[in-house]
């Protein structure tokens, strides 16, 4: 069975949307991960638009972590900083999914909770909080609405209500107990019954050898309690399984931290490719090797995979890698708003006026000069923005708001030189 699903493997279409052939394992960089680094997961938002978090550092840091925003092709957009966390110890952010009205899910380490960031105004407001100590680690939807966590330091599975709030114990099982390297990647299979969760080590001794990991599989009873955990696959020895993502056809792409490496399990549990198939070194015929990959997730044909250079600290390979591997993975669940919420009250009338506002940008190298220039409002629609000049580095946006309303406008422009910047500045219209 396993050679035949290989086989299945090898002959998937290796074409993007390009058109351009790319081989399986085909690895490039997508995009370098600004300080303070750590990057361990992307996520892929709905949009299209890649998110990466910065999380902890092992050596220490005192900046606040970040979250930044990359364009499809990895370029660089724009970035939020976390507010409210504690930054004389270990600390960092994951983006870990997205809700109906497009904000992002956000998992702080310290101190422990769930967080939702509005891309659109910046703001960041406490989604779910735990009861005891918790070190949340990867999330899922479920189909009512739940979200599901996992927990790297803590034998138990987390589930919050719709909605938010204080996290639910909702799975306590000694197969979860890592000895300190826990539960990790976690993932909503195809039947929206089950969900996938990875151990890094059965390091609390009660199945077998602890240094293997695991991936089970749990199932969200009709009550809405947890199935008890039935392994599906065990890792080799010291390998450090962590995030996955699961392919259409089955297929579990699983990242081993400790030896450099993907694996891929087949959909009966058994391991049938590995790459690079030698460990350690992380050679994958790119121009970054892999340094402690811990997730990947699916865009398209190709996985992207962040990886932290966990031990060796290494901000050159703190990076997303772009892995063609050929097939297209199951589509992420976003729960609709739930019909329990409140209905919004229709606004009072507004006063509506026109305003014009200068923004000054950048200063240009020598020879380089503004060519073209566009502006995002949220909830308005820019009537106008002109750029005086090609150095002059002013650019006027002409708008519609309610009068004395703060507004956040957000103005891209284009150089001669090719390159395109974003630029967010909040202003106060018609004052």
């Amino acid at each position: 069975m396993a050679l035949t699903c290989l086989g299945s493997l090898v002959a998937l279409p290796a074409a993007t949307a390009t058109g351009q052939e790319r081989a399986r394992f085909d690895t490039k960089l997508f995009a370098k991960i600004p300080a303070p680094g750590f990057p361990a997961s992307a996520y892929l938002h709905p949009d299209s638009r890649v998110y990466e978090g910065t999380y902890d550092n092992p050596a220490g840091d005192p900046r606040p972590s970040r979250v930044f925003e990359f364009t499809n092709r990895g370029s660089l957009t724009r970035s939020w900083t976390i507010g409210g966390q504690t930054l004389d110890g270990p600390h960092g952010v994951q983006v870990a999914a997205s809700d109906a009205d497009g904000d992002l899910v956000l998992l702080d380490k310290s101190p422990a909770r769930v967080l939702k960031l509005d891309r659109a105004t910046g703001v960041q407001s406490i989604y779910a909080t735990f009861p005891e100590a918790a070190l949340p680690n990867f999330a899922a939807w479920g189909p009512d609405g739940s979200l599901y966590l996992s927990d790297y330091a803590h034998a138990v599975l987390w589930r919050v209500p719709p909605g938010g709030g204080v996290a639910i114990p909702w799975l306590r099982s000694p197969v979860l107990e890592g000895g300190g390297f826990g539960a990790t990647g976690l993932r909503l299979l195809a039947d929206q019954r089950t969900l996938l969760v990875a151990m890094q080590s059965q390091g609390g001794g009660t199945n077998g050898n602890p240094t293997t990991g695991r991936l089970y599989k749990v199932a969200i009873n009709p009550d809405g309690s947890a199935g008890a955990p039935v392994q599906f696959w065990e890792s080799g020895p010291l390998e450090g399984p962590d995030g996955f993502a699961v392919a259409t056809s089955g297929n579990v792409y699983i990242t081993l931290l400790l030896t450099n490496q993907l694996a891929v399990v087949s959909p009966q549990g058994q391991t049938v490719e590995r790459f690079p198939s030698a460990p350690l070194s992380g050679e994958n015929g790119g121009p970054v090797p892999f340094d402690g990959p811990s997730n990947a997730v699916f865009d398209g044909q190709r996985l992207l995979v962040a990886q932290q250079s966990f031990l060796a600290g290494t901000a050159a390979n703190q990076v997303i890698q772009d892995v063609f591997v050929g097939e297209t993975g199951l589509p992420e669940l976003v729960p609709p708003a739930s019909a329990d919420d409140p209905p919004v009250p229709e606004p009072e009338p507004l006063e509506i006026c026109r305003t014009r506002r200068t923004i000054t940008l950048p200063r240009l190298p020598e020879g380089v000069r503004y060519r073209s220039a566009a502006a995002k409002v949220p909830g308005d629609r820019v009537r106008k923005v002109t750029l005086r000049g090609g150095r002059s580095r002013k650019a006027t946006v002409d708008v519609s708001k309610a009068k004395d309303a703060r507004i956040r406008v957000t103005v891209r422009v284009r150089r001669t030189d090719r390159r395109t910047r974003t630029f967010s500045r909040v202003l106060r219209v018609c004052s």
